[in-house]
């Protein structure tokens, strides 16, 4: 999405086929896990699966053009890799165009991508937080803004900036040679 665009409910807008759009952003959905620079846009297109307009859908459509281009970009996920479990999280407070609700990000790794969640004011995650925080359970650092990494989950950002970031998140491009020398490795 274009930086500080915000795509919305388009009440006036053209409907289109409610399933068709629902098929298209569940397949976007999941290639999240691997591409982390898709999760704030198709999350956004979720939002509308209710009643889609032609806006909608030309966004959905433009995120497929896009992936045509980066088709080998994606996380490595490694059979032998140790957990370790970190979390980042973000807040935008109002930032949901249509209701003027705050967004929240949050994302779990284990030692790369295993689950993600985004959504409206998950309190109670935090609450949970901050308990194991208080049981020493968990640890929290802070970091610097330009560091923030859940600011790909929650905000629309600049090109350079997704790329920056994940690059941070250990997303890499992979040709057919590289993928095969990996799958190799973890046959080993």
């Amino acid at each position: 999405m274009v930086e500080k665009s915000k795509l919305d409910e388009d009440p006036q807008g053209k409907g289109v086929d409610p399933t068709h759009y629902r098929g298209m952003v569940g397949t976007l959905m999941y290639l999240t896990s691997s591409r982390l620079d898709l999760v704030y846009v198709v999350c956004m297109c979720a939002r509308y699966q209710a009643r889609p307009t032609e806006k909608h859908l030309h966004v959905v459509k433009r995120i497929f053009q896009y992936l045509r281009g980066s088709v080998n970009q994606g996380l490595w996920y490694s059979k032998a890799s140790a957990i370790a479990l970190t979390a980042f999280a973000n807040a935008d407070q109002a930032s949901f165009q249509d209701t003027r609700r705050s967004t929240s990000g949050i994302l779990w790794m284990r030692l790369q991508l295993t689950d993600y969640g985004l959504g409206f004011n998950k309190i109670p995650i935090y609450h949970f937080i901050k308990e194991q925080v208080e049981n020493g359970v968990v640890e929290l650092y802070f970091v610097r803004m330009e560091y923030q990494l859940a600011d790909i989950f929650t905000k629309a950002l600049c090109r350079e900036r997704i790329v920056f970031l994940v690059d941070k998140l250990g997303m890499r491009s992979f040709t057919p040679e590289t993928l095969k020398e990996l799958a190799d490795e973890a046959e080993e």
